[in-house]
Formats: structure tokens, sequence, C-alpha cells
């Protein structure tokens, strides 16, 4: 006789910010499956309803909440929003983020680096600060703050976005410590180069794609349901004990000189 196995995140709640696509979707759909009632959040609707399908279909529970990350009123609404439809928020993802433009430092215009930590910083705070008050009622909770490998080494010509993964970085291992009694766990998740549509642009051109590989010691892109595998075992009671953490999935990127 088989024994019932228990789904690790059976009877929680997690907010998952960049849901609609890539790895924010991947991520949604595999807590969706181990038991979370997941609030999926994105600028478009259309996207986070065929997520929320995907979700529903298979027996699970959802509800979307089409959002712009950055405006400063929305991670309240979200927040308030989770705690209406189930009442409790045991897991925040930030996952939304992004970069469009390269550029040197010295070209750079001001307000495109304004934009960029909008997105990718500011967001994430804002974030923070909407959902500790509730899970410090509750004394548990986890964080899970998705940063990039050009977080943790020169980025030359997107030292915008690889200033603010850095920073997420720093900013999570503050928090850490900051929350380390209250019960409530905050790590980074790290992902590589990753097979979505962010990277469309270099796997179609077989130069571009060398040079990417090339660096990559297992040769060869992510997925993002490898690395919604790693939120998930931040998110459970696998990493218990961890917290201020990176959890590097990049095929060995970072380690290559």
């Amino acid at each position: 006789m088989a024994m019932a196995t228990t789904r690790a995140l059976e009877g929680r709640t997690a907010i998952v910010t960049g849901a609609s696509r890539g790895i924010g979707r991947s991520i949604a759909v595999l807590f969706a499956q181990q038991g979370a009632d997941v609030v999926l959040v994105g600028r478009t609707q259309t996207t986070l309803d065929a997520v929320f399908d995907e979700i529903t279909r298979a027996g699970g529970r959802a509800v979307v909440v089409a959002a712009d990350i950055t405006d400063a009123e929305a991670p309240a609404a979200i927040a308030d929003r989770a705690m209406s439809e189930f009442g409790r928020i045991d897991a925040l993802v930030n996952n939304a983020g992004g970069n469009s433009f390269m550029v040197p430092v010295a070209d750079m215009r001001f307000s495109g680096w304004e934009k960029t930590m909008r997105l990718n910083l500011d967001s994430t705070v804002r974030m923070i600060q909407a959902v500790v008050p509730v899970m410090q009622e509750r004394g548990s909770g986890s964080i899970i703050n998705v940063s990039s490998v050009t977080g943790l080494q020169g980025s030359p010509f997107m030292a915008h976005y690889g200033a603010a993964k850095a920073a997420v970085i720093s900013l999570t291992q503050s928090l850490a410590i900051e929350l380390g009694t209250t019960g409530i766990r905050a790590n980074v998740l790290v992902p590589g180069w990753i097979e979505t549509d962010l990277t469309e642009f270099l796997r179609g051109d077989d130069g571009l794609e060398r040079t990417v590989l090339d660096r990559v010691p297992m040769k060869r892109w992510g997925r993002p349901e490898e690395i919604a595998e790693g939120a998930l075992f931040l998110a459970s009671d696998a990493s218990s004990f961890m917290t201020g953490q990176s959890l590097i999935l990049d095929g060995g990127l970072s380690i290559n000189p």
C-alpha cells in the first residue's frame, strides 16, 4: 500500500510577482502543484489569466492581480488582496524585474538608471514592507528575492542592472538579520542564463549563443522549471534553518574566471 505524501506548501499562500511568464510562471505553477494558494501578480491581465487557468484546471487555487509593481501603491494593494482572498501570506517571491538596455555607464541616461532601480530594487523593498507585518503576526514566513548572476560580478554595459541585483542581495542579508528572531526567513534566488523569452534574442543568434554558453561550465541554458525548484526549496520547510543566503542556479557561470 502506497503511503500518502504531503505536498510541501499545503495550506500556505504565496505571492509571486512577475508571474505571467518565464521563471515567475514556473514558480507559480509549481507552488500551486505543491499545495499553495497563489497570488499571481503581473502587468498583463491576459497572460496572467492563462497561468490562472493552468493552475485551476489542475485543481489548484489562485487569484490574479494585474498591477504595475513599480506603482508605489501597488504592493499594499497586493498584500490586501492576498489577505482578503486567502487570509494569510506565507511566502513572497519578488521575481518581477528585468533589463531593457545595454550601455556604458558614462553614456547612460540617468532616467534609465532610475527606471531600472524602480523595477528591480524599489518594488522589492515596497513588497517586503507590505508583507512583513502580516508575516510577523503569524510568526513565520519566507521572503525570496530574485537576483541575478550579474549582481555577483562586474557586468559591463549592464552596470545599472548589476548594481540593482547586487543591492537585492545586500538588502536580503540585512533583512535576514533584522528578522532573525521573528520566524521570517529571507533568502536570494540567483539564476544564470535561463531559456525564457527574455533571452530569445541570444538563442536566436548562433554566434551570440555560443559566446554566452562558452562561459557556462555545463554548456547549456537553464530551464525556468529548474529555477522554480530552487524557489520551492526556499519557500518550504526544507530550508527552515537557512536565511540570508544566496542560492545560485547558473550552471557554474559565476565560478568561471
